[in-house]
Order: structure tokens, then C-alpha cells, then sequence
């Protein structure tokens, strides 16, 4: 055991200086980056209280299902600190302040705090969110933080951002698209920009990833294919409301996400579909018998998810949250 977690800090060194030189192809420079105020009323004008007033007019449009995922998509984004402090423990992250893995951490956590601090205001000002109810439970997701069995790996600690930095672009993107559809676009363009950032990130840690593939092909397959045997599970899978369980108030905030087509199984089987093609995985060779077994099993792994969601029903049970209003 001991020997593999030099190897990783090995590669995790070597790799670190590939990530260093293409560091800002992946993060834009602060000056450059969309700010939650480019798109919320401005407080200090004499037009605010209209431009309130028409921001709730919009709100007022979108759908209960719809606005159920916002809030937990929301949530999620304000669990930053878990997500920052996980990714600073694992093995072979420098703790170097002003340089490597460091570096990217704090800019990587810099430009995804925007996310939670702009769905946030425009929760606020909607006037259809129980803030104090949203607020408990961004209180009671980061003070429970999350297992998603990656351990201090840092190979299936990039497999599951590569993975979930996807996942992020496709809700934020598919939440636009239906807010767009009801009305909101302003909420539509918010959500949008935020979908990019996204994009942007998954393509980082999806060519962290190919690096590792370069140097260490096998080890590297071995995580991936645990971390699809585990399954990817949600950064937000231990969210709950006041007074709720953990699973109640997830499983029936997944089951909207559903229903509304914003995230479904065929998503998760075609973002694994994606991270085969873009790491190659069919055309890896040399490989040990550990290694190619793992290659087969992920290769043949999407087909069988899929037959597996053909035969899913989707939810159709309705649940009331406390964190919205009654209209």
C-alpha cells in the first residue's frame, strides 16, 4: 500500500507542472469573469424596486419542479467549503500556498463560489423561497459533508470531478433551457453562465485524468472502474430539510430533476460514455491482467446500464418542501 501511495505522489508532481502551463485554458483571469451583480437589480438605483418587481414576475412563472431543483442545485453550489477542503487532503496535493495544486485549488474554488452566491440572490429577491429553510439545510449539508468513496485517491478523486463537473453542466443547462420555456431570462441566462463554467472545469480535470492514463494506465483504470462499480453518487446525496431525513428530502429532489428531464439515469450512462471516448479506454494496450479486465468491464459497462434504465419508471409522486412558499 505503502508503495502505491508514493507512485500517486509521483504522478500527482509529475502532472502538476502539465497543469501549471494550461492552467488558465481551463480558469479565465478574475478581470475577465462574470460577477453575480452583472446580473441582479442593482441596490443603490432608483430603478431597483421595479426591477425587483419584475424579477418576482418572472419567478412567479416558473413551475414547482423547476424551482425544487434550482434550490437544491443552489444548495449544492453553497456546499462549497466541503468540496474545497476535500479536494486539499488528497494524497499528493502540495500545500504550497502561492503555487501548485494549491494554486489551482484556490482558483478553481474562487470562480465556483460565484455560482452559489448569484442562484442564492436571485432566490432572495423571487420572494417564493423560505430562505431560512434553504439556509438550514446549506447549514446542515456542510456541517454533514459527504462520503463519495474516493478516499484520498487522487485517481478517483479526478475520475469523480470528471464526472461531476459534467453532471453540474448538464443540470445548470438543462434548468436554463426550462426557464427559458417558462418565461424567466433572466434566470435562464444566470444559469447558462454558469453551465459554461462548468464546462470549462470538467474539461480540466478530464485532461488531469488523461495525464495520469499517459504514466500510469492500469492503476488508473483499476479507479475508474471502482468508482463506476461504487457509482458516482451526488455531492448534495446527504441534503436534507429541517426536521427530515437525508434520504426523503434527496431521493424526492432527484425524483423532480427526473421527472423534468434536468438529470436522468440516461444522462449518468452517457457522461460515462463520454469519459470512455475521451480517455481512450477501448484503445489502451500493454495493459495487465488487471488492468485490461478493468478496461472490459467499463467498455461493456454503458450497454448494461442501459437496458437497466429502459426498464426504470419515472417518479411521479409529488412531495412539498419548506422550502417554498405557498402562492
Amino acid at each position: 500500500m505503502k508503495y502505491f501511495e508514493e507512485k500517486r505522489k509521483e504522478v500527482m508532481k509529475h502532472i502538476e507542472g502539465f497543469m501549471l502551463d494550461n492552467m488558465f485554458n481551463y480558469l479565465k483571469p478574475v478581470e475577465d469573469l462574470w460577477q453575480p451583480t452583472d446580473f441582479l437589480p442593482d441596490s443603490s438605483s432608483p430603478e431597483f424596486y421595479s426591477q425587483v418587481k419584475e424579477l418576482q414576475a418572472s419567478a412567479r412563472e416558473i413551475p414547482y419542479d423547476l424551482m425544487i431543483v434550482l434550490i437544491g442545485d443552489t444548495i449544492t453550489e453553497e456546499a462549497l467549503p466541503t468540496y474545497e477542503s476535500w479536494l486539499a487532503t488528497v494524497e499528493g496535493v502540495s500545500q504550497e500556498e502561492t503555487g501548485g495544486w494549491m494554486k489551482w485549488l484556490r482558483h478553481w474554488t474562487s470562480e465556483e463560489n460565484r455560482h452559489g452566491d448569484l442562484l442564492n440572490k436571485y432566490l432572495y429577491l423571487s420572494g417564493r423561497v423560505d430562505m431560512r429553510q434553504l439556509e438550514i439545510s446549506t447549514q446542515y449539508l456542510i456541517a454533514d459533508g459527504f462520503d463519495i468513496q474516493t478516499d484520498r485517491d487522487p485517481y478517483r478523486n479526478f475520475v469523480y470531478t470528471s464526472f461531476q463537473e459534467m453532471a453540474t453542466n448538464i443540470s445548470h443547462r438543462r434548468v436554463a433551457s426550462l426557464s427559458k420555456r417558462s418565461g424567466d431570462s433572466l434566470l435562464a441566462k444566470m444559469c447558462g453562465v454558469i453551465a459554461a463554467d462548468e464546462a470549462r472545469h470538467a474539461n480540466a480535470y478530464q485532461d488531469f485524468m488523461k495525464q495520469i492514463l499517459k504514466v500510469d494506465p492500469n492503476e488508473a483504470l483499476l479507479a475508474f472502474e471502482d468508482m463506476m462499480r461504487k457509482k458516482i453518487v451526488m455531492p448534495a446525496h446527504l441534503l436534507k430539510e429541517a426536521g427530515k431525513t437525508m434520504e426523503a428530502t434527496f431521493d424526492h429532489f432527484s425524483n423532480a430533476a427526473q421527472r423534468l428531464g434536468v438529470y436522468t439515469s440516461l444522462d449518468y450512462i452517457d457522461i460515462i460514455k463520454h469519459l470512455i471516448n475521451e480517455w481512450q479506454i477501448e484503445s489502451l494496450t500493454e495493459l495487465n491482467d488487471a488492468g485490461e479486465k478493468a478496461r472490459d468491464y467499463l467498455v461493456a459497462l454503458p450497454n448494461r446500464l442501459t437496458r437497466i434504465a429502459e426498464r426504470m419508471k419515472t417518479p411521479e409522486l409529488e412531495y412539498e418542501f419548506a422550502w417554498v412558499k405557498k402562492q
